[in-house]
């Protein structure tokens, strides 16, 4: 592609993925986010909780200041405190919505546009009984974000048997979730990832093409999936190049041409495209982003 890739997409990092200290919302968290504010290769970001309530005003002063589109990633609430929005016992449900609550008066509290989350574990006897459930809880969440303002909704798809092991999932189950949701609620979409496409043994067709008109937001990273053995298997978002990585140049290619193709990237208005990747055991999460944005300048080369 000789057109630049900022015509098409806004290029963002998930800066807790990139600097895991932060995961929780504690350690560095100003200072990294820093360090990507003062990076003009990122449009946007994605950011989690900050647990601090004045570290938080600092980082919101931050992306006032960016110019940067900001996104709020609600991910680590519900994965690091073992909360799930499909849990049919009805207390626990209770509590991740409450939980989700919260990250949605945090992210307009930041300025975040769009905000995004999974959904839990299942049972295959009660996976019915656990769609349902994770319908009532996401329309409770849209429905609250709409109180407050114009913020998007995004249900990011994980995979469903490997390693977070959640419903939301395979692409059939994603497109009935998505057209149920939207119904209702324009306002709400798919959030798609580029590693854990082969965590859902779906080719990048396979998982993108039938949920084309409600993908929102796109995530690229890299998994290894090949055997239980291998350092970082399942969704660790390790660099690309890694060994026995499923996801690299190539696949960066493929995976744009087709977000091109059905109109997700476009000239019009630039949607989100960030990297979600993680520095594997000791590595330096500056070069991890280096290796990254290399990656995607070569793939967009190629596009």
């Amino acid at each position: 592609m000789n057109e630049s890739l900022y015509k098409y997409m806004k290029v963002g990092l998930v800066h807790f993925m990139a600097f895991p200290a932060t995961i929780k919302g504690e350690g560095p968290v100003v200072e990294t986010v820093r360090k990507i504010v003062l990076d003009d290769y990122f449009s946007a970001i994605e950011i989690t909780t900050v647990k601090d309530a004045g570290e938080r005003e600092t980082v919101k002063k931050m992306l006032e200041s960016s110019h940067m589109t900001v996104a709020y990633g609600a991910q680590p609430r519900l994965l690091t405190t073992g909360l799930n929005i499909n849990d049919l016992n009805e207390d626990g449900r209770l509590q991740a919505i409450a939980n989700l609550k919260q990250g949605i008066d945090e992210a307009y509290e930041v300025g975040a546009s769009s905000f995004a989350f999974l959904s839990g574990t299942y049972e295959e006897s009660t996976k019915e009984e656990s769609f349902q459930a994770l319908v009532k809880s996401t329309k409770q969440v849209c429905a609250y974000a709409a109180t407050k303002g114009k913020m998007k909704i995004a249900l990011e798809v994980f995979d469903y048997d490997v390693d977070k092991k959640s419903l939301i999932g395979p692409v059939s189950l994603a497109l009935r979730y998505a057209k149920e949701i939207r119904q209702e609620y324009v306002s709400f979409g798919l959030m798609v990832d580029l590693s854990h496409i082969p965590l859902i043994h779906e080719t990048i067709e396979e998982s993108l093409l039938p949920v084309k008109d409600y993908i929102v937001h796109a995530h690229i990273g890299n998994c290894v999936v090949k055997s239980p053995d291998m350092p970082a298997y399942g969704d660790v978002h390790p660099r690309f190049g890694f060994p026995n990585g499923e996801n690299d140049v190539d696949e960066v290619v493929d995976y744009l041409r087709l977000l091109l193709k059905i109109g997700f990237l476009n000239t019009e208005k630039p949607p989100v495209v960030s990297f979600e990747i993680r520095p594997f055991g000791d590595e330096d999460p500056e070069i991890v982003i280096a290796n990254a944005k290399r990656t995607l300048n070569e793939a967009w080369a190629r596009v």
